[in-house]
């Protein structure tokens, strides 16, 4: 089929939208052309074909009117037979899209309505009403669209109550690119953190912690709030960061080569604690140990798999316990790393997760 994935925000090379769904669909012999917005021209690339409606201008109001007015059309002058989209703020050019006669899939990443509960630029005693707004118009379009994806078994039961076909594609790893044989003498006195960096991620608590252990903390990332990493660089912590920027896929794996744990402590928000972050999957997959937040979800990962920590996320003295704990042993580390390891190759990995995406199409293809 003729496929467009349509993203008016999230980077080109998107791991969820790029890297697994359009490749995987384009392996399959879809047609895939990702729409996206940064104005770094067209592309092909894994059999996908780039169509960039130009840069993001001005703020958040601007992308969410004119960037999305622009994604529809180049949309809507494409005719695909599907149309998946991956951002909230296309929902209305998304039934738009409806009304024109393409079937139209939507990709849910967060649990939006809990996400919104902890949105820093919304003022706090709007949000319960926003987060409320915004779910009613969220189900009225998912009742009318012709699929749902989920990041998660937990958005998906929300949306299953809706009823209409909904199913979970969860980002777990690509097996190839992560899995190796790293001989653990090789990695460094190194923990790390690769992902969105923001308050509500858990940054502030882990270079707090940082000064009260003998490692240093590779940091990959965006940066989310622009004063975050002033804040930050006035802290003693950050003596002991590596900033490496935004990397490509290689240099994560890079990363995960080197380091001997991976953080994984966001903050128990509403939209965290039944979360499954990639980069807890990733750091199994690495072989290495993750130290994560105590949620009860992830808490049921770690113990099944037997590979890492738990700590309360807000508490640098329990990371900075966590992380000597786990340093000052070697062999448990490399067990724990390895169990982890086994346990992605068991259940967590992204072949599964693809042949469902695929599956989909072929039912909607009908």
């Amino acid at each position: 089929m003729k496929v467009a994935h349509l993203t008016s925000a999230h980077p080109r090379h998107d791991i969820r939208i790029f890297v697994k769904e359009c490749s995987t669909l384009a392996a399959a012999g879809h047609e895939v052309t990702l729409i996206v917005a940064d104005g770094l021209g067209e592309e092909i690339r894994n059999g996908v074909r780039f169509h960039d409606v130009g840069p993001k201008r001005g703020g958040r109001f601007s992308r969410m009117t004119g960037t999305v007015k622009r994604v529809y059309e180049a949309a809507l002058a494409l005719r695909p037979d599907i149309v998946h989209f991956h951002d909230p703020e296309l929902i209305p050019a998304a039934v738009r899209l409806k009304q024109a006669g393409i079937k139209v899939v939507y990709d849910v990443h967060e649990d939006m309505p809990r996400q919104i509960l902890a949105k820093h630029w919304i003022p706090g005693m709007l949000r319960p009403a926003v987060s409320g707004g915004f779910e009613t118009v969220e189900d009225w379009a998912a009742r009318r669209f012709d699929a749902v994806v989920t990041s998660t078994p937990h958005i998906r039961n929300r949306f299953a109550k809706l009823g209409g076909r909904v199913v979970d594609v969860c980002n777990f790893p690509i097996l190839e690119e992560l899995v190796r044989d790293t001989p653990w003498e090789s990695r460094r006195n190194e923990v790390c953190y690769v992902g969105g960096i923001s308050r509500i991620r858990g940054i502030g608590p882990i270079v707090a912690a940082l000064p009260d252990t003998h490692a240093r903390l590779n940091l990959c990332g965006i940066w989310s709030e622009s004063d975050l990493r002033a804040e930050l660089e006035q802290q003693p912590g950050w003596a002991k960061v590596n900033d490496l920027g935004v990397l490509e896929r290689q240099g994560v794996v890079d990363v995960l080569e080197r380091s001997k744990i991976g953080l994984v402590t966001l903050f128990p928000t509403p939209n965290y604690v039944d979360a499954l972050p990639i980069k807890l999957f990733e750091y199994m997959a690495a072989g290495i140990p993750v130290i994560a937040s105590d949620f009860p979800v992830w808490r049921e990962i770690v113990d099944d798999a037997a590979c890492g920590v738990l700590v309360d996320p807000q508490d640098p003295a329990a990371i900075a316990s966590a992380i000597n704990e786990l340093m000052a042993d070697e062999e448990r580390m490399r067990a724990l790393g390895e169990s982890g390891k086994q346990a992605v190759l068991r259940k967590y990995s992204w072949a599964a997760e693809g042949r469902k995406l695929v599956d989909l199409y072929q039912q909607l293809a009908g």
